[in-house]
């Protein structure tokens, strides 16, 4: 399997520093390119097109959202194919709910807090390679005690045994959710997918196949009108469908 080509982008010399150690010790990532502003970043990531970008919120001249709103913008005018490949993971001691939304509503693919240790680093480095949306738990725990404060709880009404009705913030969506409840399982597929587990170790923390998680992460995206997992992940928070 080839490595993962990284770029670090990080104001702080120290971290970066040690993330570029701590990655190339433990192998299957190589680090392509670093940059310390937003400008050269965006610079970096457009020259260099790596796989995944980890990106600091905190930058000086630009923050990492920006960085990561305009970097997408490029990919969406790109005729170049293989630069859409590159994912962005935020990297950021801010855990509060808006940061999280303001950067998923940017285009970020994943969101990882700096105190994460390495081998969770890396879980999200490869998950984020494989398309799928990485999310620090603890972040996900935060958000949803926050959305459950700041929104009235999402009401649910058992359909029969099997299904849970599930009304979600947004009422654009709401009422296809109303009409295709998620089932028992597909929440605790959408509760995995939160948690940033890949179809893998969904497979294997539910003792299913891989075929059947992708079946499932379909009808979720369907069910919440999501175009991704990012987008699925980030409506669950917001509407208290897991806990």
């Amino acid at each position: 399997m080839d490595n993962i080509r990284v770029v670090l982008i990080e104001d702080h010399d120290l971290t970066r520093v040690g993330l570029r150690t701590a990655l190339l010790h433990h192998g299957g990532v190589e680090v392509i390119g670093e940059a310390a502003t937003g400008a050269e970043g965006l610079k970096l990531l457009k020259t260099t097109r790596p796989d995944v970008a980890v990106v600091d919120i905190g930058l000086p001249d630009m923050d990492g959202i920006e960085l990561t709103r305009r970097f997408k913008a490029i990919l969406a005018e790109s005729e170049q194919p293989d630069l859409s490949e590159t994912k962005i993971m935020i990297l950021t001691m801010q855990d509060n709910k808006d940061s999280v939304l303001a950067a998923f509503a940017a285009g970020a693919d994943s969101y990882c807090t700096k105190d994460v240790n390495v081998d969770r680093l890396l879980e999200a480095l490869r998950s984020t390679n494989e398309g799928n949306s990485w999310i620090d738990p603890a972040i996900a725990r935060i958000v949803l005690q926050q959305s459950r404060e700041s929104v009235p709880a999402a009401t649910a009404a058992a359909h029969d045994a099997s299904k849970v009705a599930i009304s979600a913030t947004d009422s654009d969506y709401n009422q296809m959710i109303e009409a295709y409840p998620l089932t028992e399982r597909e929440l605790e597929v959408l509760e995995l997918i939160v948690a940033g587990c890949s179809n893998a170790a969904i497979a294997e923390k539910l003792y299913i196949t891989v075929g059947t998680v992708k079946t499932h992460v379909r009808n979720i995206l369907n069910k919440l009108c999501a175009d991704d997992r990012t987008q699925a992940a980030v409506r669950a928070l917001r509407a208290g469908l897991v806990g």
